[in-house]
């Protein structure tokens, strides 16, 4: 169960990291966009997989996103929301 505590972790990290980087959408949530958490040092530092601990958070509810697939480059521009804080 180590696996599943790290991952919870790292869901923690990427929440705080995306409070700290994004804007308020004007209903409440928190935004970003992929790039902007990818370039962050601090990100890049912390998380073992952005993408993974994205979709991960996706699968529990807390972040939205309309891709699939993230891709640094590809996906610089998608808007990534922090429903659950």
């Amino acid at each position: 169960m180590a696996n599943a505590a790290a991952v919870e972790k790292e869901i923690e990290h990427l929440v705080e990291f995306i409070k700290t980087l994004g804007k308020d959408d004007g209903s409440g949530n928190i935004q970003t966009t992929f790039g902007v958490l990818f370039k962050d040092d601090k990100v890049a530092n912390t998380l073992e997989s952005l993408a993974g601990t994205l979709k991960a958070a996706k699968k529990r509810g807390i972040v939205q996103y309309k891709s699939e697939l993230l891709l640094q480059g590809m996906s610089d521009n998608e808007v990534i929301t922090l429903v659950k804080q």
